[in-house]
C-alpha cells in the first residue's frame, strides 16, 4: 500500500459534519485505510475573504489506488457532497485535495503532486505537523512541523478532534 496525505476543507452546509462524511466514506473503501486525522481546525478563507470560515484536516491514508485513481475517488466524494466549482477559492460544501502521493512528483493537468502550494499554507501544514511532524514534502527540506511553526498559526485555531 501506498502512503497518501489528504486535505479536506469545508465552509458551507455544516463544514464539520461534511469532513466528518468524508472521512467515513474514505474509510469505507476497501483500498483505503485511514492510518491517522489531525483534529479540525477553524480556519479563515484565502484568497477571496467574503465568505465563511473554513474548517479543515488532514488524513494520513494506505491506499492500493493509484493517484489518479485516488483523484477520482476524492472528486466523486466532493460531487456527492454538493460540491460546485464557480470560481477560485470560492466557498464549498467540501475541498478533498491529495497533498502528497507516496512522495511522487507529477505536473500532468489535472493532478499535481506534491499538491503545489500546500507548503506554503497553515491550515495545511498545521494540521499535518500535528499527525506526522516529520514528514517532508517531495521538494522541501524543511519538514512539516518545521514549515507550520515557519507559517505560523494566525487565522488557525484548533477546535477539536476530528476523525
Amino acid at each position: 500500500m501506498k502512503q497518501a496525505i489528504i486535505a479536506l476543507g469545508s465552509n458551507l452546509e455544516q463544514p464539520e459534519r461534511q469532513l466528518q462524511a468524508a472521512l467515513d466514506k474514505l474509510a469505507a473503501q476497501p483500498q483505503i485505510e485511514v492510518r491517522a486525522v489531525s483534529s479540525f481546525y477553524r480556519t479563515a478563507p484565502v484568497g477571496y475573504a467574503e465568505q465563511p470560515d473554513f474548517v479543515n484536516a488532514v488524513a494520513l491514508l494506505a491506499t492500493d489506488l493509484l493517484a489518479s485513481e485516488l483523484l477520482a475517488l476524492l472528486q466523486s466524494i466532493e460531487a456527492a457532497a454538493g460540491r460546485v466549482r464557480t470560481f477560485r477559492n470560492a466557498p464549498r460544501t467540501l475541498d478533498l485535495d491529495i497533498i502528497d502521493y507516496a512522495g511522487q512528483t507529477l505536473a500532468a493537468p489535472d493532478l499535481q503532486l506534491p499538491h503545489p502550494r500546500a507548503h506554503q499554507r497553515g491550515f495545511v501544514m498545521i494540521p499535518l505537523a500535528e499527525i506526522a511532524p516529520q514528514h517532508l514534502l517531495p521538494g522541501q527540506t524543511a519538514t512539516a512541523a518545521e514549515l507550520a511553526a515557519a507559517l505560523g498559526n494566525e487565522g488557525v485555531q484548533r477546535i477539536g478532534a476530528g476523525g
